[in-house]
This record gives C-alpha cells, structure tokens and sequence, in this order.
C-alpha cells in the first residue's frame, strides 16, 4: 500500500466516489465505502471504486442472523471487496461465518474487520445500548471475539488501539474519527489525530470529511498522509 491512509467516500453517488477515487489513488492506501453509497447505489459503487485499483473498505456493518450475513459477506467478497466490516456485538458465530464467506468468496483475499464500539459512543452512550462494562473493557471484549472467530482486524477509537495493541491478539487496528489538529470532530466523540493513531499502533487510519470535504482534497490528503509517514518514521 501507498500509505495506511483510507479515505472514506462518504459522497452520495458512485460517480462521485470514482472521481474521487481516481484523483486520490496515488496519495492514500485505499477507500473506503460506506452506507450512504451502499444504500444509494448498491454494490455497484463498491465495483466501480475497485476498478480504479486500490483497496477497498466495504463498511457494511454487517449485524443480522448468521445466515443472512454470510450470504451479504459471500457477495462483497464476490466482488472484490478487501475489507468488509462486521458488528462484533452480533456473536461469535455471526463473525465467524462472515469471515468463513468472505474467504472462499474471494479465494482467500478478503477479511472481516469486527467492529467493537462506534466512536460516535462515549461511556454514557454505551450505558445506554445496555452495556454495563467500561468502554474499553468492552472494546477488548470485543476484538477478543472477533480473533476467536477469525476476523482479520477490528474497527476501534485510537483511545482503545493500546488495548488491543497490547493483547497481543493477531489483529489489524483500523482506527476511524481520525482528524488534523484543529479540525472538527463532528458527530464523533472519541477521535485523535493522524500522528496520535500511529503512536497508538493503528495499522490503517480511515480519513473522510477533512478529506473530502477539502477545498483541495488531494493537498488535504497529501497533508494527512505527509503526517502518517512523519509518524511512522517517529515510532
């Protein structure tokens, strides 16, 4: 990959997310497609981003019956998405046979990344869903039983990434809410910036709106991805 960077395209249309794509692709390590395009535009999105040659992030946030995920995961693998995203919080089972799909789908290529705890939640939004554990105790949880059921990563805040870091679980940190200095964290509660995500041990950093919503997307990505190689050099 070029750089850990991932850049969401939280655009509304696949042409959008292609122009996008294609402008960006010699900057960043891949792309990121989220719900909007998904519900938008269907798959076809994600095909058309793949087609300008980087990885792609299929953040599905894939949480139903086993049966129901494992045919979703079976057709993005189909399609050639690298990454797809799983809620944890769905079971051992339900990962286990995401992943399951997505492997033979793709002929090995595809991983699930178990997602632990939105960063949209603090400590009081979790209390809310009925989770009584402190937060990072239940990103732990989490990303434990997404290595038992063989994910290839898990989605965390940079503020739980030391704890899974630490676990010594065989994990791939992906690490959203990432933003610059001084830019907005809009409806995220726990974000960091690009240098506090290496420093943390975060693999890949998924970048969108400070992005995408640049006046100059390609200075803005080449600013971001600038800082991820500083950092790297740092650590």
């Amino acid at each position: 990959m070029v750089s850990p960077l991932i850049v969401a395209l939280d655009v509304p249309t696949q042409s959008e997310a292609a122009d996008l794509a294609r402008l960006l692709q010699p900057y960043v390590g891949g792309f990121k497609v989220g719900l909007e395009l998904l519900m938008g535009e269907g798959p076809a999105a994600v095909s058309r981003v793949i087609e300008v040659g980087s990885p792609v992030f299929v953040d599905a946030k894939l949480h139903d019956i086993p049966n129901t995920v494992a045919r979703a995961a079976r057709r993005l693998g189909e399609i050639g998405a690298r990454w797809v995203t799983v809620h944890a919080s769905g079971g051992e089972e339900m990962v286990r046979v995401a992943t399951e799909a997505l492997a033979e789908s793709s002929e090995g290529r595809a991983g699930a990344l178990a997602v632990t705890v939105l960063t949209s939640l603090d400590q009081n939004g979790l209390a809310t869903t009925g989770v009584e554990r402190i937060l990072g105790d239940q990103v732990a949880a989490m990303a434990e039983l997404g290595a038992r059921a063989g994910a290839e990563g898990v989605v965390c805040a940079v503020t739980e990434a030391p704890l899974v870091k630490g676990s010594g679980l065989d994990l791939t940190i992906v690490t959203p809410g990432i933003r610059p200095a001084g830019a907005e964290s809009s409806d995220q509660r726990r974000v960091a910036t690009p240098g506090a995500a290496i420093e943390a041990g975060a693999d890949l950093l998924v970048v969108g709106r400070p992005i995408t919503a640049a006046p100059d997307p390609v200075a803005a990505a080449i600013t971001i991805a600038g800082e991820i190689a500083s950092a790297i050099s740092g650590a």
